[in-house]
């Protein structure tokens, strides 16, 4: 609906139009563009094919069929599909205003199939049936829900809820099939509990929770009274991604015991013993997928930013790595009860698409290929690794998409993109609308991995912990500037900056601490008072936040939380904003960016903001996007690119 009523407007605005007056399109109708020019409808149609690529996401397999289950997007958000054999159709089986966040097929017969969504990008996920198109609750429709594991014969799924009290994350089982037979399974404290899988026998299951990046907690826990008992000794900084049992009763996981590095491997229930599997190299093995008989392991590799798939056979020991797939990043692995290994994967020259490999030949089969607007992917830019050293020594990296200098010859303007988290990464997949950037506009853009990203060690990724190291990370920034202003294709003249989430943080911190090298910046979902953001994010995450920023509470730590948000640095910000806002956002909430948007007007300083109502934390529905993005070219035409837009 509201993509028509876009459509609509559209329509009317420009018959509408006098002859010498430009014709322009109007903001969707959730959003707000406070301070943003209107948008070109010349703008919106030249960049038309960037906005029209799709991905899909590979959500599992269908036992009863033995179609893939995968997300993609046709409309306005993102739905459920099937395809049923390599290259097929995709069909359409759900279609919901709001984007579906996961689905499952249970395991067995595939008799039910689990959807998880929210309203207006809230994150306070319910769990459905998807049956006929139509949606049946199980939760409560209020609490924040999400999937936990399946049983192995699929009779009871067992989930996490905030149900009780808004804060603390219980522990549930239900069979779908019945929403009567839900009951909790164990009242527990904070909000990073979940359970990762059942016992062969479905009498017991391994319960994980989640206290930092650095520490995870494993629990064996009986299904009969809720009695759950540790494995392993809870004293020591150990993190065990994920952890599940094979057919044979072996507890397989992922962990970073005795290395800088999560490591595959299984562990004794009984001692708590972690064994890894031999031969690993020092990158984090992100994924891993049991075969039903249990006979391999199918384990992903991040290698330095590029995912690696390999199979281990669990009776021999030899690892074999598949050596036919993209070059990319893989975001989805699966082994089908009948030993398909299913996955999705993005490169920088292709949108996220599914793939299988036969365990046994390693044979790659390609099950879809993305739309990419009718542009041809191979002329998306392959990005570079750029390494420098930081203030102290340290060694950080990111990734340089360039332009074609043949066809943008000379200096060339810069962006800089923060990524968030910060316990997160930015890899070589798809740039989507991006890619108009270097491609049409020759403007290079930057990728920066600053210290405390994942994906190096958990040394690494500690060295932005607490408020007393947290602007480490923006003399990162530093480094990078001065070694990109160095090179002979960027113009050190006209540079912008940009990020989202903590990433936004950066960016006001970095127009803070950097200013003059800046034309402009636009900061998404952004962190402007840590203080502030830790007293209004939602309660059942406060507590792992300040695991990671500090703790609020404490009289030392809160005065150095307040000396270094930007908010109180508000008039060192000379530089043009935009900012974007979800106005549904639970983790960075809205009144994070209208602080910043007053503080800095007050200042003189031009300042536009973007409100979405019906997103949260990072703008989803289509339209949203497209608007978002028009109001960014618009306002990089305006302070990087100058007369002509290049």
């Amino acid at each position: 609906m509201a993509r028509l009523i876009y459509g609509l407007l559209f329509g009317m605005l420009a018959a509408g139009a006098g002859a010498t007056q430009e014709r322009t399109i109007a903001p969707p109708a959730a959003i707000t563009g406070d301070g943003v020019p209107a948008i070109p409808a010349a703008l919106a149609a030249k960049t038309r094919p960037y906005l029209e690529y799709r991905a899909a996401i590979f959500e599992g397999w269908n036992p009863a069929t033995k179609a893939a289950l995968i997300a993609t997007n046709f409309g306005n958000t993102r739905q459920l599909h099937e395809v049923a054999l390599p290259m097929g159709d995709r069909r359409q089986i759900s279609f919901e205003t709001d984007t579906i966040a996961a689905g499952d097929y249970a395991p067995g017969k595939g008799d039910a199939l689990l959807v998880q969504k929210d309203v207006g990008g809230s994150e306070f996920w319910q769990l459905y049936t998807l049956a006929n198109g139509r949606l049946t609750l199980l939760t409560d429709g209020k609490s924040r829900n999400q999937i936990g594991a399946w049983s192995r014969d699929g009779h009871w799924l067992a989930y996490s809820s905030t149900r009780r009290n808004g804060t603390d994350s219980d522990l549930y089982i239900v069979d779908p099939r019945d929403p009567k037979s839900d009951r909790m399974l164990a009242q527990l404290s904070g909000g990073g509990w979940s359970v990762t899988g059942f016992t062969p026998d479905g009498t017991s299951a391994i319960v994980r929770r989640y206290v930092s990046i650095a520490k995870s907690d494993l629990f064996l826990m009986d299904i009969a009274n809720g009695a759950m008992r540790p494995i392993g000794d809870h004293k020591k900084a150990i993190s065990y991604a994920d952890a599940r049992f094979a057919k044979d009763g072996v507890l397989w996981a992922t962990s970073d015991e005795g290395s800088a590095f999560q490591r595959l491997g299984t562990i004794d229930p009984s001692s708590g013993i972690f064994t890894p599997v031999p031969g690993q190299t020092k990158w984090d093995v992100e994924l891993f997928s049991l075969s039903a008989e249990g006979d391999f392991v199918a384990f992903v590799i991040n290698e330095a930013g590029v995912s690696r798939l390999k199979v281990l056979d669990t009776r021999t020991g030899a690892i074999r790595p598949v050596a036919d797939l993209p070059v990319g990043v893989i975001s989805a692995l699966k082994v089908a009860p009948w030993g398909e290994i299913g996955l999705s994967l993005a490169s920088a020259r292709a949108a996220s698409d599914i793939y299988s490999v036969e365990p046994k030949t390693l044979k790659v089969t390609r099950w879809t290929q993305s739309e990419t607007g009718g542009l041809d992917p191979a002329a998306n830019v392959e990005p570079e690794l750029v390494t420098v050293k930081s203030f102290d020594g340290e060694t950080v990296s990111g990734f340089l998409y360039r332009p074609d200098p043949k066809k943008f010859p000379g200096k060339r303007p810069l962006i800089v993109d923060i990524h968030g988290g910060p316990e997160s990464q930015t890899r070589p997949g798809f740039l989507g609308r991006a890619n108009y950037y270097p491609n049409e506009l020759g403007v290079a853009l930057f990728y920066p991995n600053v210290r405390g990203s994942s994906g190096y060690g958990k040394r690494f990724v500690g060295l932005d912990d607490g408020p007393f190291k947290r602007e480490d990370s923006v003399k990162d920034i530093g480094a990078f500037l001065d070694r990109l202003v160095a090179d002979p294709q960027i113009d050190a003249a006209r540079i912008g900056e940009t990020g989202g989430s903590y990433g936004g943080y950066m960016c006001y911190a970095s127009a803070i601490r950097y200013g003059p090298r800046f034309k402009g910046a636009i900061c998404l979902r952004a962190v402007s008072g840590f203080v502030s953001l830790l007293e209004h994010t939602q309660s059942y995450r406060r507590d792992l936040r300040r695991v990671e920023y500090g703790d609020e509470r404490d009289p030392k730590q809160r005065a150095k939380l307040l000396a270094i948000s930007p908010v109180t640095h508000v008039a060192e910000i000379k530089i043009p904003l935009v900012i974007i806002t979800g106005g549904n956002d639970p983790r960075v909430p809205p009144s994070e960016s209208e602080q910043m948007v007053k503080a800095v007007r007050a200042n003189n300083v031009p300042v536009w903001h973007v409100l979405a109502a019906d997103e949260g934390h990072g703008y989803v529905k289509k339209d949203n996007l497209d608007y978002q993005f028009w109001a960014s070219l618009l306002f990089w035409q305006k302070n990087l690119l100058g007369p002509g837009g290049k």
